[in-house]
């Protein structure tokens, strides 16, 4: 009986060192109280059919998203007001400590439900004169006797300019400038900005009124000079940078969000430096993740809350999905960081899991399997292939080298070395064209197998896309020209599967490639 009890105990206190930290955009609950601040499509008891029916099944809806997760702390975007928030309250009993914050013309607000002590809350102060927003909520926490703060941000949609986010961010940058050193804080929400903005808001003339200066990457020093800042160099950057968690999963496990069917970010977890010292609190390393079981996702699409023609169908849940991380005041574990950056690299599977690069890698005996004009890929055997753009003048298709590798990137999903010295000239391989994989015997659409050169492909090809089977895929080629014609029947005999934001795709690079029928 005393070894039971001891086992209890100890069990306990194990688990209190852990706690879980998760944030959801709730997309607008609203009440049955008309108010002028109401959305047209949430004006109770109208054509719109906001009516008690419809407000139980969302209330529902997002209780059993709540419950599911069962998140130690969850921060909420777009709640109308605090009413909701008892609303949820009354039915979370687990949840004893609440927050919330709008201004009061404001549609919506931010708050936090939490099974964790909440010591205080305070406003960041944003606003505009031809615009209203919502304020920053800052939460501070205590857990294990330790003091942390969180930050609840519902940036502004990109209906507004970049400036307007940039503004959340200085605001934001600001009051962590104030805190002490070494100071445990976690910055969650709704940014409505993608992890890697920096790299599109050029494309868009309308929001790019910042000249590329975006609020999430920029200012909150999440890159530093246009890469981002990653595990290997967190700690040797200092207290101003700070790190989002999506670099924690594959590029295309990265999205809360779907736009026009393309994954997005606009939810993010972003965390200091201080959670990964150990000293405190400690991030969990990898924890985190989305949440998205079959209620919630199905079939590459977010079950969202329902409307046609702006009036409630009375179904589904959110246009987001819940993010969410774990972190813990374990002391007996060594910094995370060290094993990590410790892993010798050597491989060109090994690049696929980085980033960047912080010191050079060496990869031996890597054959260029396929060359055109100044492109390349390469692969090392029994092991992966990658792709070298408009880089690769000095290698030979068929032969070996040895490479040192000091920089490497992420084009839309698609990896790529960036810059490379060829340290030796290996010769000649007679059969490298033995590492092209097989078409019939592979899943071209598993992304393990990008930048590989595959032979035996057959299919139809009808608008843009190669009807293989029952499936079918983008067909690009740089030079349209080099496509075949509406409705030919082809077959490839070697093409590179490359990735393109969410989708896995074929690149032809010249037409002598194809056969068509």
């Amino acid at each position: 009986m005393i070894k039971l009890l001891l086992l209890v105990i100890l069990s306990f206190s194990l688990y209190a060192k852990t706690f879980t930290v998760a944030s959801y955009n709730v997309e607008n609950l609203f009440d049955l109280v008309k108010d002028r601040s109401d959305y047209q499509e949430y004006q109770p008891n109208t054509k719109a059919k906001w009516n008690q029916k419809n407000f139980n099944i969302k209330v529902n809806n997002v209780l059993k998203v709540i419950k599911d997760i069962d998140s130690d702390i969850i921060a909420l975007q777009e709640i109308e007001n605090r009413q909701m928030m008892q609303v949820l309250l009354k039915r979370l009993p687990q949840y004893k400590y609440s927050s919330f914050t709008k201004y009061r013309n404001s549609s919506v607000g931010v708050g936090f439900l939490s099974k964790i002590k909440i010591i205080s809350n305070s406003d960041i102060d944003v606003r505009f004169t031809n615009k209203l927003f919502r304020p920053i909520l800052e939460t501070t926490f205590e857990f294990d006797n330790i003091e942390f703060k969180i930050f609840n941000s519902h940036w502004p949609s990109k209906r507004a300019a970049e400036s307007y986010r940039v503004k959340f961010a200085k605001k934001l940058y600001d009051r962590l400038k104030e805190l002490p050193r070494d100071y445990d804080y976690i910055l969650l929400g709704d940014f409505n900005s993608n992890y890697d903005e920096f790299k599109t808001i050029y494309k868009n003339k309308k929001l790019n009124n910042t000249q590329g200066i975006t609020g999430i990457n920029q200012v909150l020093n999440t890159t530093i000079d246009k890469r981002f800042v990653t595990y290997d160099d967190i700690l040797k950057r200092g207290k101003n940078v700070n790190y989002n968690l999506w670099l924690d999963l594959a590029y295309d496990e990265r999205f809360s969000n779907k736009y026009r069917g393309r994954n997005n970010t606009p939810d993010n977890i972003i965390i200091s430096p201080a959670l990964f010292d150990n000293k405190k609190l400690t991030y969990i390393t990898k924890s985190f993740r989305v949440f998205k079981p079959n209620y919630l996702y199905k079939n590459k699409k977010i079950i969202r809350w329902r409307m046609n023609n702006r009036v409630h169908q009375g179904s589904g849940f959110s246009d987001h999905l819940p993010i969410i991380a774990k972190f813990s005041t374990n002391k007996t574990k060594k910094n995370p960081l060290k094993k990590i950056e410790k892993k010798h690299l050597n491989k060109i599977s090994q690049l696929y899991s980085k980033t960047k690069l912080i010191d050079n890698v060496l990869l031996k005996d890597v054959v260029v399997i396929y060359k055109h004009g100044r492109n390349a890929i390469i692969k090392q055997k029994n092991d992966r292939a990658i792709y070298l753009y408009n880089n690769a003048e000095q290698l030979k298709e068929g032969f070996s080298y040895d490479l040192s590798i000091s920089q490497i990137k992420d084009y839309n999903g698609l990896k790529e070395i960036e810059d490379y010295k060829i340290k030796n000239h290996n010769g000649k391989i007679k059969n490298y064209k033995n590492l092209y994989l097989d078409a019939r015997y592979i899943d071209i659409f598993d992304t393990k197998y990008q930048n590989e050169i595959v032979k035996n492909i057959k299919g139809t090809f009808k608008k843009g896309k190669l009807y293989i089977g029952n499936t079918k895929i983008k067909l690009f080629a740089k030079n349209k020209k080099d496509l075949p014609k509406e409705n030919s029947t082809i077959k490839i005999k070697r093409a590179h599967i490359t990735y393109y934001r969410d989708n896995v795709q074929i690149m032809i690079h010249d037409k002598s490639e194809i056969d068509v029928n």
